[in-house]
């Protein structure tokens, strides 16, 4: 297959079909819908659902070029197999999106703990799970894709989700440790930083409780849980345009080592790094206080 696309004003030629493997298959999320970017493209690819039923009429429709596993990215023996089930039906894995996840809200001090956790189980434990599974065969193969879906609330907190928040910020620290390390294999990495998009993320906080154990924050809570209930199916992000983005992002000659997704989530990103930087240079006659004279 030869594949010719334009981006940014240069030509970007691909002659190989490329084997995607995405986690996340969630009808009306990001996981199919980086599916059918792939398929698109001529691409194959294989997905993976704790309710793997959900995608049998999709699947059936792209034929051999779609593999569903039944897979719970939180455990790791479901995972080394369903990779190795990848590999052995395809050949070989090209791309890994690791694009499962979610948030729950609580504040950092009365979140049970237990719940604390499985934020930082399936938002960051996972995907290093995925990645471990998949760079053996992309490092002997010399070549391979990792595209970490973190989100903009791995570049500024968000109150009410403070374990996502510190989930995503240990995501971006990892991905950008990847990135260096496995440069000399071949293999390229790419952060994901979205904002808000029309996907469900937001729609089951409409019936989930809040499970807090302070009273006190119980109203920051509701006004959070009543602010994402309102803006559910009006998010201005477009899946399917951001996708696309992430794509083109992925065929430029030196690709981004990070890409925010969406006006709001890069006028938030932005605004953030600024303060940071103004903040840090606000205090630089202390931070080089303290150093030994020279």
């Amino acid at each position: 297959m030869l594949s010719v696309r334009t981006v940014n004003g240069s030509i970007s030629v691909r002659t190989a079909m490329r084997t995607w493997l995405i986690t996340g298959g969630t009808p009306g999320g990001f996981g199919l819908t980086f599916a059918e970017g792939a398929l698109g493209r001529g691409d194959r690819v294989a997905i993976t659902s704790r309710r793997p039923e959900e995608l049998s009429d999709w699947a059936a429709s792209y034929g051999e070029r779609v593999l569903v596993l039944k897979l719970d990215v939180t455990d790791e023996r479901q995972v080394r197999d369903g990779v190795a089930e990848a590999e052995a039906h395809f050949g070989g894995i090209d791309v890994l999106v690791n694009n499962a996840g979610r948030g729950w809200y609580g504040s950092i001090e009365g979140m049970p703990i237990e719940d604390a956790r499985r934020v930082i189980d399936l938002n960051f434990y996972a995907v290093l799970t995925m990645t471990r599974a998949v760079l053996p065969g992309m490092r002997a193969r010399g070549t391979g894709w990792i595209v970490n879906m973190s989100s903009v609330a791995g570049l500024t907190g968000i109150p009410g989700f403070g374990f996502y928040t510190a989930a995503k910020f240990a995501l971006e620290g990892m991905t950008e440790v990847l990135r260096h390390e496995v440069a000399e294999f071949g293999i390229k990495v790419l952060a994901v930083e979205p904002g808000a998009f029309r996907t469900r993320a937001y729609s089951g906080f409409e019936d989930e409780p809040v499970r807090e154990t302070v009273d006190a924050y119980l109203a920051q809570l509701d006004a959070m849980r009543r602010s994402m209930i309102d803006q559910d199916g009006k998010q201005p992000g477009d899946p399917v345009r951001g996708v696309e983005a992430i794509l083109q992002a992925m065929e430029q000659d030196q690709p981004p080592q990070r890409l925010v997704l969406g006006s709001l989530g890069f006028d938030t990103a932005t605004a953030a790094m600024g303060a940071t930087m103004s903040d840090l240079r606000g205090s630089e006659q202390l931070s080089r206080s303290a150093d030994f004279p020279s």
